[in-house]
């Protein structure tokens, strides 16, 4: 079963000025914090929140715009779908469609599938990557380790 399907990436004629200001943004951009908690797989995670949190200011300083759309629930494979469309103030455009299944088909299984969806598009279009609050990991150096002499 393919999790994630969608149709083409679909654009405006010209995207120049809109890659333009995307590659402005990331050069700036710095990372979503991981400061939200998945209990079920004993890990953390930037939560969608986090993401628009560390790309909203330089997506607007740059002229650019994400917007997203739910599409229907589907019962042939029990999938919702999203629209995200990056947009730029000369009025350029790019827009993906992506899909996934819902595990639990009621409101809550809707609205879970659908945050996840947005915040997985939101990172991949604008070039967001994950990573732990307290830079520990970063900034500490690597442990060296010694070959045993024989």
């Amino acid at each position: 079963m393919n999790l994630l399907k969608g149709k083409k990436m679909q654009q405006s004629e010209s995207i120049a000025n809109l890659a333009k200001a995307l590659s402005i943004v990331q050069g700036k951009l710095t990372y979503a914090k991981k400061d939200s908690k998945n209990p079920f797989f004993k890990s953390n995670y930037a939560d969608l929140e986090s993401v628009w949190d560390c790309c909203r200011d330089l997506l607007s300083i740059n002229g650019l715009a994400i917007s997203q759309f739910p599409g229907l629930y589907s019962d042939l494979d029990k999938s919702m779908s999203l629209v995200t469309i990056l947009t730029h103030e000369s009025g350029e455009w790019i827009s993906q469609e992506m899909s996934v299944p819902v595990s639990k088909v009621d409101p809550q299984g809707a609205g879970s599938a659908l945050t996840y969806m947005r915040r997985y598009a939101l990172a991949a279009v604008v070039g967001v990557v994950q990573a732990d609050d307290d830079g520990n990991a970063a900034s500490s150096p690597k442990p060296v380790v010694k070959a045993k002499e024989i």
